[in-house]
């Protein structure tokens, strides 16, 4: 029985480590992304009529463009962007999650029933149409995509989060600091928030992979970053009538590409929470 509760136990922490390793290997990987992307020389990406629609080979991985621009630097500039917008707008959108899940659950009835209400409306509605209303309301442009990720992704996350602080705000050591005077807003800071950062961190990487995708659907569409910026979403635009004419490449990596960071993020999100509820 003892040797039997040991295999047990080493097949556990077996497990905890090679989930540690596996999230701290996707995070240095998309840290590699950016980082690469930031090297990168913005010379590539000039115009070059004599490298024109080349196909992809040792000097250009990802051929060229019909203006000669390398599409490898392209794509990892693109990406790069892509990740710094969805970082900005995830930040965003999870404070806005953080602020009214804690809120209704602290603000008495009338204030449970009206985030309630705004957190189904934003739900009734899809992400996509409501950030396309918003950017377009906006202008566009990097302010029009952030504004717009920030305030169309949070009401998932906040039901959960309300549901946790109806939770939390039961227990016992709340009720001591209820009766020891102390406000509503200084229980929800030090008493609250400690335990919903497991739930924020989760979130966070689940919703970067939707952010990402919507801000490259928005940016396809021409509602969304600029078309000078090298932008994943900008790429698959405008590649779309060249591939009738078998520039199948310049689609095909930055798209592959755009999957391979999403499923990198989803990846992390399911690897973050194993870790966290692991015992």
């Amino acid at each position: 029985m003892i040797s039997s509760l040991k295999k047990r136990t080493r097949f556990s922490l077996n497990r905890r480590q090679k989930t540690f390793l596996t999230l701290f290997s996707l995070i240095v990987f998309l840290i590699c992304i950016v980082l690469v992307g930031a090297l990168l020389d913005e010379g590539r990406i000039a115009t070059n009529l004599v490298d024109r629609n080349l196909v992809p080979s040792f000097d250009h991985p990802f051929g060229t463009d019909w203006l000669g621009r390398d599409m490898f630097t392209r794509t990892i500039m693109g990406l790069s962007l892509s990740i710094g917008v969805g970082l900005i707008g995830a930040v965003g959108s999870i404070s806005i999650a953080l602020i009214l899940g804690t809120a209704a659950a602290i603000m008495g009835n009338k204030g449970d029933r009206l985030i309630s209400w705004l957190i189904d409306l934003f739900l009734s509605v899809p992400h996509l149409v409501t950030l396309i209303l918003i950017a377009f309301t906006l202008g566009g442009g990097f302010k029009g995509i952030v504004i717009g990720i920030a305030l169309t992704h949070w009401p998932s996350l906040a039901r959960i989060i309300r549901v946790e602080v109806m939770q939390i705000r039961t227990s016992e050591f709340v009720k001591v600091s209820r009766q020891m005077g102390k406000s509503h807003w200084w229980i929800a800071l030090h008493h609250m928030l400690p335990h919903l950062v497991p739930q924020v961190l989760v979130g966070f990487t689940l919703l970067f992979p939707h952010v990402i995708l919507h801000e490259s659907a928005v940016t396809f569409l021409g509602l969304g970053l600029s078309p000078h910026e090298p932008a994943i979403g900008i790429i698959l635009s405008e590649s779309m009538k060249y591939l009738s004419s078998g520039m199948w490449w310049l689609a095909f990596f930055p798209g592959l590409c755009l999957l391979i960071v999403v499923r990198t993020f989803d990846n992390i999100g399911e690897k973050l929470r194993m870790f966290l509820h692991s015992n």
